[in-house]
């Protein structure tokens, strides 16, 4: 009997204390706060950094308007060496995206760029079709494009109401692989930012798919172009330091500002229609071996040629193979990136890339000039502590031979020139970064634009010349 009375006891007391702690738990699941949309926005993201940097450029060459006779060649009395270029400009980005809201999630950020010196040639504007330019009005300066510029720099709203996947619809950053097709060239103060709608969605495993349709692309130039440009990109994960990538780049921008640079002769008067399309495959990535020891590789093609009523020129290729070795911090490769012709009357263009990136920082061919380029070279990397060193060097021919300055009708000449460029970076703590760079250009075959046999006043407008450059940025970050 007490046996029995013990167990009911047992069972009452387990019971009770069930209810209780349901009870408990309940009351606890009662009292917790609804999550409301200002909750979303206190826990989101902060968009906001601000960057000082000043720019010095030397840079052999005369200045505009020195070319006033009748041949056009240089007038001894005006001619006048271009200016040394000071730069120092602030860039102030201030933003905030929310934490996602019933799968809704906002963001807005500003962008404010100040020239705090104006003794430069700022370039807005300055790829035009005709009439002048409406730069700062320092065309004796070299140039250096950070133009005063206040406006939107991204207005977006997300949606994941689909698992594993991501719409988001207005103006925003886009950064695909290498960023040598479509990147938001944020070494330059002022960003390239894309209006439109874009997909990212990773329900295949290992697989990263991004697919965009943007009507608008607004420039480093603050210049604002209309068009259609599809975007399709598939990334397969090989493994975690290693991927394989298919794209398809489709646009229909009839004009990006560069005039008729991307085309020679065989064409009209008229502005060429420059849209076009590119189809490629990368296959990039880092063989780890052991924690100290690894093999780098690159193994690129793309093909571009006329999309919708682009000019029929348009029919050129890319490619880039490169590799190299890792040992503890110390990283070296050597690589080869080719932009073909097309028998001079048009070059591979990456017009929405950051091109800064690529055949040296100098920027002597964000245009690709029509004879094509090849860049061969070579890159080394060493990390210490909060330091991160890098330097390379670079070998640039064209694809095919190019007009020289005073070398009559024959195309005599097939080197650009040559360059090293070098740079130290300290992340100070995790807000604040320093960074010092610099790069210098030394030309080869003086390259003309156009053929001419009674004066070099072509060849020297179009000429690469000698250049320095030199930065020193630094750059806090909320």
């Amino acid at each position: 009997m007490k046996t029995n009375a013990y167990q009911r006891l047992r069972q009452v007391t387990l019971a009770v204390l069930m209810a209780a702690t349901s009870m408990q738990v309940v009351a606890e699941e009662e009292i917790l706060p609804e999550y409301t949309f200002l909750d979303a926005i206190k826990t989101g993201k902060n968009m906001t950094s601000f960057r000082l940097r000043y720019e010095y450029v030397d840079q052999d060459g005369l200045q505009p308007g020195t070319f006033s006779n009748a041949a056009n060649t240089p007038n001894p009395t005006a001619a006048r060496e271009l200016r040394d270029a000071n730069a120092l400009t602030l860039r102030s980005l201030i933003g905030w995206q929310t934490a996602p809201y019933h799968n809704w999630s906002f963001a807005a950020q500003l962008i404010n760029v100040s020239q705090l010196t104006d003794d430069f040639n700022d370039g807005s504007n300055s790829y035009r079709i005709n009439g002048a330019s409406n730069n700062n009005g320092k065309i004796e300066y070299a140039k250096v494009v950070d133009p005063n510029h206040t406006d939107i720099n991204q207005l977006y709203v997300d949606w994941t109401g689909i698992k594993n996947t991501r719409v988001r619809a207005g103006r925003q950053q886009v950064n695909l692989d290498n960023v040598r097709f479509i990147g938001d060239i944020a070494f330059r103060q002022v960003m390239q930012v894309f209006d439109g709608v874009s997909v990212f969605n990773k329900t295949i495993p290992d697989t990263e798919l991004f697919v965009a349709h943007f009507n608008k692309v607004n420039q480093i130039f603050t210049t604002e172009r209309s068009g259609n440009l599809e975007v399709v990109n598939a990334r397969y994960r090989i493994s975690p330091t290693e991927f394989l990538v298919g794209y398809g780049y489709f646009s229909n921008f009839e004009n990006l500002g560069m005039g008729n640079a991307w085309f020679g002769a065989g064409g009209t008067n008229l502005l060429a229609d420059q849209s076009n399309k590119t189809i490629g495959v990368r296959l990039d990535g880092t063989h780890i071996f052991t924690p100290n020891y690894r093999a780098h590789y690159t193994a690129e093609y793309a093909k571009q040629s006329d999309y919708k009523d682009g000019d029929s020129r348009i029919d050129a290729h890319y490619y880039k193979l490169g590799g190299g070795f890792g040992i503890d911090n110390f990283n070296l490769r050597l690589d080869q990136e080719l932009l073909s012709s097309n028998n001079n009357t048009y070059a591979f263009q990456t017009p929405f890339g950051t091109n800064h990136l690529f055949q040296g920082w100098v920027d002597k061919f964000l245009v690709t000039p029509r004879a094509g380029i090849k860049d061969s070279f070579v890159t080394a990397t060493y990390r210490y502590g909060d330091f991160m060193f890098f330097a390379d060097y670079h070998v640039l021919d064209a694809d095919e031979d190019f007009f020289t300055v005073n070398g009559g009708t024959s195309r005599t000449g097939n080197r650009y020139g040559t360059e090293w460029n070098a740079a130290v970076t300290w992340n100070v703590d995790k807000h604040w970064m320093t960074k010092f760079e610099y790069g210098k250009y030394s030309e080869s075959d003086e390259f003309a634009a156009t053929a001419n046999t009674t004066s070099n006043a072509a060849g020297t407008r179009g000429r690469y010349h000698d250049t320095e450059k030199l930065w020193l940025t630094a750059m806090y970050t909320f």
